[in-house]
């Protein structure tokens, strides 16, 4: 049975989580994703199966309510860190359950968010006593609510405390009183609880947005979600609709004369076509960077709705910011358009080398000769064993800076059609894209 202060708690919890820490995620199976970014590889159902405490239905908290559930795996929301912990989130370190403001109800200590109950007390916040010295007649006025119904007619009275019902053992009634009932939150098509939170029978959707704005999601189950609205060519943008339709639950409405998902094509375009391409061009040689579609002046990046290629041009490119592996900026920076802004003690074109080294000189050197004894192909410098390529030949890469970058494929002029990696001679496309210079898109339609 969940206290009456638990709502409450789940409030103060959704709130703090935007001003707090992340806990580190566990890594990521090679299974699951292809690389940091990427899709899951398990479907929504299975992810949350995998989220969710043994034997618990399906609309029940994900991570015990505790943290947010990617792709199988539970990120726990912290304050501090180590407040929530454990593979599910099960384990909090301040915080049981509570019976009448009183944790483990003054019968019971607090042991990795679970009361041990003290002799004679049973109950998940032991508020039980094993035996009783109330008349029936006693035990039922302490029971009853402010309507004076006895447990809210969704519990039965043990000795002056309510027992919620809750016989398939998904907790959804609780409560002094079990006046909260969180089954009033399942959407009935998903069975699932919300988009977000259950606050005592109602939806609290502050929990879903990790930009903060709270207002951008909304609806009696958290269905409506505005930043699906917000302009194509500014993930950051708070020009809904592109400025020319309405937004309703997540969906554009627009005004005459406007089309597209955001609003953001013109039915008659004024521009010529000269014109629209000069638009979309801005800075680049390419329209749209060569990374999108350009109609009438306006541009729309590829992969449609990916969010790592964005500008008004498509000029920002954060899967420039990856590795081979997906890992962004060698984990020891941030990506700003398309480029690493790295981390006090690390340097280089995706922050992969340390400031400072344990190495010798000599060690240093001996990782960096190639087979044929050769520093850095003669195409580079050595530092703290690693090969950095010459910076004025942009097209050499390669462990021992060994690696032609021209040699791989183009396409429109671009090397792997600026959809992939170049990996010493041959093209790794991003997820969705295909081809020897990563030049076929793999969604639905091509964009």
């Amino acid at each position: 049975m969940r206290p009456a202060g638990f709502g409450n708690f789940l409030l103060l919890a959704s709130s703090l989580l935007f001003v707090g820490l992340s806990a580190v995620p566990q890594s990521f199976s090679p299974s699951l994703r292809s690389g940091l970014g990427a899709a899951c590889r398990l479907s929504r159902a299975e992810s949350e199966r995998r989220c969710r405490a043994p034997g618990q239905p399906p609309g029940g908290a994900l991570c015990h309510g505790r943290g947010r559930c990617d792709c199988g795996v539970c990120i726990c929301h912290v304050s501090e860190p180590g407040v929530y912990f454990g593979p599910l989130c099960e384990c909090h370190e301040w915080m049981c359950e509570t019976y009448d403001g009183s944790t483990c109800a003054g019968h019971g200590t607090c042991d990795c968010g679970k009361c041990r109950c003290d002799g004679g007390w049973s109950g998940d916040a032991c508020q039980y006593p094993k035996t009783c010295d109330l008349t029936k007649k006693q035990s039922n006025q302490m029971c009853k609510n402010s309507q004076d119904i006895i447990c809210s007619n969704a519990g039965t009275c043990h000795c002056g405390r309510c027992k919620c019902d809750n016989s398939d053992g998904n907790g959804l009634v609780y409560g002094k009183f079990c006046e909260c009932d969180d089954r009033e939150c399942i959407d009935d098509e998903t069975e699932e609880i919300c988009g977000g939170i259950c606050v005592c029978g109602e939806c609290s959707c502050h929990d879903v947005d990790p930009t903060g704005d709270w207002g951008d999601i909304h609806g009696d189950t958290c269905e409506c979600d505005e930043r699906d609205c917000k302009a194509v060519y500014d993930r950051y943008s708070d020009d809904f609709c592109s400025g020319h339709g309405q937004c309703n639950c997540g969906r554009c409405d627009c005004k005459v004369g406007w089309y597209g998902k955001k609003c953001e094509h013109p039915r008659s375009c004024p521009l010529s076509a000269e014109e629209s391409i000069k638009k979309c061009q801005g800075s680049s040689a390419l329209p749209c960077s060569g990374r999108g579609k350009c109609e009438c002046g306006e541009c729309t990046c590829y992969p449609p709705g990916g969010g790592r290629v964005y500008g008004k041009t498509c000029e920002c490119d954060d899967r420039r910011c990856e590795d081979l592996d997906g890992v962004v900026c060698g984990g020891h920076g941030t990506c700003s358009c398309g480029r690493c802004i790295c981390g006090r003690g690390w340097f280089g074109k995706l922050c992969q080398h340390p400031r400072k080294c344990n190495l010798t000189e000599e060690q240093s050197r001996s990782l960096c000769e190639s087979a044929d004894g050769v520093l850095c192909s003669g195409k580079g410098s050595c530092h703290c064993g690693k090969c950095i390529c010459s910076a004025e030949e942009w097209y050499i890469s390669g462990e021992f800076c060994d690696c032609d970058d021209r040699d791989c494929d183009k396409h429109d002029g671009l090397i792997c059609t600026g959809n992939g990696i170049c990996s010493c001679g041959n093209c790794e496309c991003w997820d969705g894209w295909n081809g020897n210079a990563c030049e076929i898109w793999l969604g639905t339609e091509y964009p």
